[in-house]
């Protein structure tokens, strides 16, 4: 081996994945299009990216925000899963929409607000259901209206919160 090679064999670490062939279509044709000179630089650029927004602080400041969820219908139980972990959380999550894709895939897309740890476990632990394909939390710098006051009442606009109108 020449010394240049040993030492980039030294700077680097290697890796092995397996992807769904059409993952891996998918991504060649990003490598061509963004110009990348190989798949390697397009995976560590990709991975760059998480590691950055992992390395966030997320703090416990109230933030509004959306989970995009990409998955698969016919994994046994996940829809039901998914709702279960969606009313133990039905302080931080005000709605959801969900629609039906080709190829029994379902998109869903929650609005969600809340201290922005507490958004992020709620993501986390929808990332890691069997059957999910991508499950992203997108946060904004704005929060919405009071949607729940501790007597109950309306908020400034004077329309009872979510919660409120469920429990009546």
């Amino acid at each position: 081996m020449s010394q240049s090679a040993d030492k980039v064999s030294k700077l680097v670490g290697r890796i092995s994945i397996s992807l769904d062939q059409d993952l891996l279509a998918e991504l060649d044709s990003m490598v061509q299009q963004r110009g990348y000179e190989s798949r390697s630089q397009a995976i560590g650029d990709m991975v760059n990216h998480q590691l950055i927004d992992h390395k966030q602080q997320l703090g416990n400041s109230v933030m509004a925000g959306t989970i995009a969820l990409f998955y698969e219908r016919h994994t046994r139980g996940l829809q039901q899963r998914l709702a279960d972990l969606q009313y133990r959380h039905i302080d931080a999550v005000i709605s959801s929409l969900h629609v039906h894709l080709a190829e029994d895939k379902i998109m869903e897309v929650l609005l969600v607000q809340g201290p922005a740890r507490k958004l992020q476990a709620i993501a986390d632990s929808m990332s890691i259901m069997k059957g999910v394909i991508t499950c992203r939390l997108q946060l904004m710098a704005a929060v919405m209206p009071p949607i729940i006051s501790a007597d109950g009442s309306t908020n400034q606009y004077g329309e009872a919160s979510h919660l409120a109108a469920r429990a009546v």
